[in-house]
């Protein structure tokens, strides 16, 4: 099973990569997409963590972020070469493959491509990306593995 773990991080790098390909073909960078009253596609590159965390802390962040994401990668990696739960390697897997598109991001670009811009009433979610959705619903999936205790056979 650890191969189809590592399967499912490198497909999620793949559609992380080429969303972000496609939306830096399409659009120029600040340029926003109306699509629905609440959701904009927006091109932005974000220098910082989540919700920009950092994002104007001169440079050295990059780095640390790269560090950090790779020595976190490294971990994930080892524990999804041993035997684990479907739940628990499925949240491995995910959080990998997005910790690592955002990783390349930051090598190409010295920051993260981030475009989906999601709001209401004036208030703005900070954009995200494919890496960053892969990131959430995996810790999401390993809450709930956590809290609930049961594994789909």
């Amino acid at each position: 099973m650890p191969r189809a773990w590592f399967l499912l991080a490198a497909a999620a790098i793949a559609v992380d990569q080429a969303s972000k390909a496609w939306l830096m073909d399409a659009f120029r960078q600040g340029e926003t997409l109306v699509v629905t009253p609440f959701f904009n596609l927006v091109f932005v590159f974000n220098s910082g963590a989540a919700f920009s965390f950092l994002a104007g802390a001169g440079g050295w962040q990059k780095w640390f972020f790269i560090v950090l994401a790779l020595a976190v990668a490294g971990v994930i990696g080892n524990l999804l070469r041993q035997a684990r739960p479907r739940l628990e390697g499925l949240a491995l897997a995910l959080i990998l493959g997005g910790a690592l598109g955002n990783v390349i991001d930051r090598l190409r670009f010295g920051a993260v491509v981030d475009f989906l811009d999601f709001h209401a009433a004036g208030w703005h979610f900070p954009a995200f990306n494919g890496a960053d959705s892969a990131i959430t619903l995996g810790v999401a999936v390993m809450l709930w593995h956590h809290f609930s205790r049961k594994e789909i056979p």
